[in-house]
């Protein structure tokens, strides 16, 4: 648990609430369309043959006082894009606006006024901290950089900061190797926060600390943001802590964000795909509980490569609902429910939005193998199960016969793909034995001769 005390007069500040009232707050930072490109150089001229996407056209806005969380698998591209909204790292393309103000083509020069507002904490509290320096000289850097002289003097302030995330005074000569790993965490959050900034962005805060230290480091980020008003960016891989800081989730895959929801309706209704394989990957402790959760989702094969990513929807190689419209078109991220927006074709536990596209790909065929029976039928049961149930004042609702009709088309439409497929593979074979038979007919002759 953290130290940090709180007073009533802290208590009675006006103090951001949580998610029902985040869409009134305004909004401190706003990205539209980011890209960030790696490129990729061969040869003695350096010339470049290809590019890393690690961030390929995200939006979103973060509020005033709330938290976002971002979550997704290895390299997605989630620390990429909090270095690059915070400019520690300059965008391939895209804006980022910060209160209002444009700092996507800022040099560094014209950022330094803006570092005061906008801090990180990083994810390696082993890395982040330089060896030869004392705790005091580390966390007063921020006071030596923007020339600010703090009321009392810069020692008195950083031992304030100290005890403030729960630290002695007494550390302030000490050395980074002399603490421990939550201990550092906890040194580094000092750091970003002397300068009292708007935004904080925190990459994987918890992720290199036992669990215990986790909750002590989560819950000292909770109460400091609650007593000095804090708009934290937090990256992470485990869901549990994301849902248990965050007012809104965004979950990405492979450089894109696939839905950004409020936090209840997220984990309670998930609608992309790739969002319900990661909820069913989250364990459960109490084994009372462990017969309710619904089944593992295993995904097939690996992320596919950021330098290639395959065209339409990204992760229609691994989706068990993909279609030939998930190839060819990328979805785009709509809000289908207030407050809850998926980039799908064929969302979960919602209508779907190409429902004249049936027919599944092969590689979603192999998908749906490692996808436990009773997930099928409770995805086949839910997208569109609300379209049918309540249909539209200008549409007529689909009868029986026309049902089966359709499902005798899709049917006899799967039967002629098999078929197709059969046909060539017997060519192809039929095509090898007449390739094998000259050969064969070589070698008799030269074992006759």
């Amino acid at each position: 648990m953290s130290e940090t005390k709180k007073t009533d007069t802290v208590a009675d500040a006006e103090v951001p609430q949580q998610a029902s009232s985040s869409e009134d707050r305004e909004v401190l930072l706003k990205v539209e369309g980011l890209t960030k490109h790696f490129p990729i150089k061969k040869g003695i001229l350096q010339r470049q043959v290809g590019a890393v996407k690690a961030v390929d056209g995200i939006d979103f806005e973060v509020r005033k006082g709330e938290t976002l969380g971002v979550v997704g698998e290895s390299g997605c591209g989630k620390s990429t894009m909090g270095r690059v909204i915070t400019r520690l790292q300059d965008p391939t393309g895209g804006r980022i606006t910060f209160e209002g103000q444009d700092i996507t083509t800022l040099s560094t020069g014209q950022m330094r006024p803006l570092r005061r507002d906008i801090q990180m904490i990083f994810q390696d509290p082993y890395g982040s901290l330089n060896p030869r320096h004392t705790i005091g000289s580390i966390v007063s850097a921020p006071f030596r950089l923007q020339g600010v002289e703090p009321e009392g003097g810069v020692k008195k302030e950083v031992q304030r900061l100290l005890s403030l995330v729960g630290l002695s005074p007494e550390h302030y000569n000490r050395y980074p190797h002399e603490f421990s790993g939550g201990q550092r965490q906890r040194i580094g959050i000092a750091r970003a926060l002397a300068l009292k900034p708007k935004l904080v962005v925190a990459d994987e805060p918890v992720s290199a600390l036992d669990v215990s230290i986790q909750a002590q480091v989560v819950n000292l980020m909770d109460d400091l943001q609650e007593e000095l008003g804090l708009t934290y960016v937090i990256i992470a891989h485990d869901l549990s802590v994301v849902r248990h800081v965050s007012d809104r989730i965004a979950v990405m895959y492979l450089g894109k964000i696939v839905e950004l929801a409020d936090r209840s309706s997220l984990y309670e209704s998930p609608m992309h795909p790739y969002t319900k394989a990661l909820m069913s990957a989250v364990p459960v402790p109490d084994p009372k509980r462990r017969g309710q959760k619904s089944e593992r989702i295993l995904l097939r094969g690996d992320v596919p490569s950021p330098i290639a990513p395959p065209s339409g929807c990204r992760f229609h190689t691994r989706c068990w609902k993909a279609t030939q419209i998930c190839k060819t078109t990328e979805p785009q991220l709509i809000e289908l429910r207030p407050g809850q927006r998926v980039a799908c074709h064929h969302p979960e536990n919602f209508a779907d939005q190409a429902p004249e596209d049936t027919v599944l790909l092969t590689a979603a065929k192999e998908a749906s193998e490692l996808v436990p029976d009773a997930v099928l039928e409770a995805s086949a049961s839910t997208s569109g199960g609300s379209a049918e149930k309540e249909p539209a004042a200008d549409e007529t609702p689909v009868s029986e016969e026309a049902a089966a009709a359709t499902e005798e088309a899709a049917t006899e439409e799967a039967a002629a793909e098999e078929a197709s497929e059969e046909t060539a593979s017997a060519e192809a074979a039929s095509t090898e034995e007449a390739e094998a038979e000259p050969t064969a007919a070589k070698s008799e002759e030269s074992t006759d001769k």
